[in-house]
């Protein structure tokens, strides 16, 4: 299948010869250093470190000599926000390995996502989403109506033929490229878990960010992970759009849009997105955050639980919930 580009000439120069630098031990040990922080407790961490040099040198071994294969994945099920499958990892060898690889590879992947693409990026996590947001929302002509929409089993139904397709347009070193596909076909689609899925699936859909803002030209977009805010002055454009993103999806991705996508009125409804409700004159926290906010509150909290949820209240217009709930404290 032929994926539609509409990349510029520097974002789609093809990188090589960096797997050398992936498998190098100075990077395995930053690899370990990074993997195991918050979790240096956790039992694979802790019969890791029996053998921690000669674990590091083994890894170093079979990756140089291709023997690396991913071991096998404990899978459960979590059930907030919805239900899911999880999969893991043992944290030696693979865990280590996918932070060696993006410890390399991550500036590559940022390099070719558009601006507007949030989730699992230095410095675009859902605060910064939020301010976008709030900052386009500034035009009221032009977002008086928001198209929603969230794709169907988005990691589960990944196709691995295209994601390969779309890194080999980026990426021409041959080990790497083994590596990579090693670890692609370990499960279907892209698993929900595994710290290199994270930027795998935010790769998958950025050629679909480029053909929206190069191509169909969509003033205000917001993604974060697979979901997607379009704003636009008319209700008929964004039907139109929506239109075109259902094809693009079905014919380049092999991806569906939700059913229960939605266009309306800004004002009216506000926008439910990264665990805000956006409108043009005010921003509030989401009802069931707000609602579990409420919760821990009276449940008396660690300062840890509480400092997080000031942390979302403080991105937007609470002073109101935050005099009751302290209120409610005393």
């Amino acid at each position: 299948m032929k994926v539609k580009t509409s990349f510029n000439k520097q974002s789609m120069k093809r990188i090589g010869n960096i797997y050398g630098k992936i498998c190098s031990l100075e990077n395995l040990q930053l690899a370990d250093e990074k993997a195991r922080k918050g979790k240096s407790w956790q039992y694979g961490v802790r019969i890791h470190d029996r053998s921690r040099e000669q674990n590091l040198e083994d890894l170093h071994t079979s990756l140089l000599t291709r023997s690396y294969r991913t071991s096998a994945y404990t899978i459960f099920k979590v059930y907030e926000p919805k239900e899911r499958d999880v999969y893991r990892l043992p944290y030696y060898p693979d865990r280590i390995t996918h932070h060696a690889i993006m410890n390399v590879l991550e500036r590559v992947f940022v390099s070719v996502f558009t601006g507007d693409t949030y989730s699992c990026i230095k410095k675009r996590g859902i605060h910064a989403a939020a301010n976008a947001v709030k900052l386009a929302l500034k035009d009221q002509p032009g977002t008086q109506y928001c198209l929603k929409l969230d794709i169907t089993k988005f990691y589960p139904t990944i196709d691995h033929d295209i994601l390969k397709e779309l890194i080999r347009r980026k990426i021409k070193d041959a080990d790497l490229l083994w590596l990579l596909d090693e670890i692609i076909d370990s499960a279907p689609g892209l698993p929900i878990g595994n710290y290199l899925s994270q930027y795998l699936a935010n790769f998958y859909l950025t050629y679909f960010d480029h053909w929206l803002k190069e191509e169909i030209r969509v003033k205000y977009y917001f993604r974060y992970a697979d979901d997607l805010v379009i704003l636009s002055g008319s209700k008929a454009e964004l039907h139109t759009i929506l239109n075109s993103i259902t094809r693009y999806l079905s014919e380049n991705l092999k991806l569906s849009v939700k059913r229960n996508y939605q266009v309306f009125p800004v004002q009216c409804r506000g926008i439910d997105f990264v665990g805000y409700k956006f409108y043009h004159t005010h921003t509030l926290l989401r009802k069931s955050i707000k609602k579990n906010f409420a919760r821990m509150m009276a449940a008396s909290p660690n300062q840890q639980s509480a400092a997080s949820y000031y942390g979302w209240a403080k991105h937007c217009n609470s002073n109101h919930l935050l005099k009751k709930l302290l209120h409610d404290q005393l």
